[in-house]
């Protein structure tokens, strides 16, 4: 599907020569934080990739969990996507409108309820414009497919895991949070949260692993290097974390670039860590 292992990435002229293709679904998962200003459903609506459907990253979620957008059962991530012609053998491509933020956060929900083919687009929706590539303003109107949903357990972890790992230290903690929310020196933005990171935790703000020039995932070496540099051990695994779970998804991404199977994400994140209550909570780098 991909010029990458594992169907990680697709660039944009792999996309432009493949849109038309019957199996092929091009997925908009763009979202904004709390603090940021955007309508993310609105923007689709007067901009898309032709033929893109929108997945709204705070609607596909557990109805039943007060933490933000966190990942729901099989069967209503089956029920949300089927209404968006998302299904069984179809390749599905995921992009946003920032370059590479959100997107990996609905390749790595795809994933983790066993959809393999699905893969990212290199530097989203800016380079897709930059480059004059097609764009579309008609509504889409999918039709339904059926999509089997099977919840891998092996890419998902939760609190009582990582309270267990405080002990153990059998699985690395990397938190994709701007340095300074994760040394505790600039504030959540989400009302209500401690400061700070889990102890023994790692630091690599997703935002390192991106090209400056046109938003696109740093090419395998160099990514490499920034995992080294934030003192990853090659034979243990990831567990990625960040602040609600889907910047966390761009480290787990690029890690599985790389070839790294050994890759969960933490779902709750800081918005269930940093609650007020009894999880520690460390400071400075």
């Amino acid at each position: 599907m991909t010029q990458h292992p594992e169907h990680c990435l697709v660039s944009t002229e792999w996309l432009a020569a493949r849109l038309h293709e019957p199996d092929l679904r091009v997925v908009d998962a763009t979202y904004y934080l709390p603090t940021e200003k955007g309508d993310a459903r609105a923007e689709y609506e007067a901009e898309h990739i032709p033929g893109a459907v929108f997945f709204d990253i705070d609607g596909i979620k557990d109805p039943s969990n007060p933490l933000p957008h966190m990942l729901p059962p099989p069967e209503i991530f089956a029920s949300k996507v089927r209404r968006l012609g998302l299904g069984d053998g179809n390749r599905i491509v995921v992009y946003d409108r920032k370059g590479l933020f959100s997107a990996a956060r609905a390749w790595w929900s795809f994933r983790v309820f066993g959809h393999r083919e699905v893969a990212v687009l290199d530097g989203g929706l800016p380079k897709w414009k930059a480059e004059g590539w097609p764009l579309d303003d008609r509504p889409v109107v999918p039709m339904e497919r059926h999509f089997t949903a099977r919840l891998d357990t092996t890419k998902l972890r939760d609190r009582e895991q990582l309270l267990r790992n405080l002990e153990s230290r059998r699985e690395q903690v990397l938190d994709a949070r701007a340095r300074a929310r994760f040394e505790g020196t600039a504030p959540e933005p989400r009302a209500g949260l401690r400061a700070g990171h889990i102890p023994g935790s790692l630091s690599l703000p997703f935002t390192e692993l991106l090209d400056p020039k046109d938003g696109t995932l740093l090419p395998a070496d160099l990514l490499r290097r920034r995992f080294d540099a934030a003192g990853l051990e090659a034979g243990r695994p990831v567990v990625t974390t960040c602040g609600s779970g889907v910047t966390a998804a761009v480290l787990s991404l690029a890690l599985e670039c790389l070839g790294r199977r050994d890759v969960a994400l933490y779902d709750g994140s800081w918005s269930e860590w940093g609650l007020p209550g009894d999880t520690p909570v460390a400071t400075g780098p």
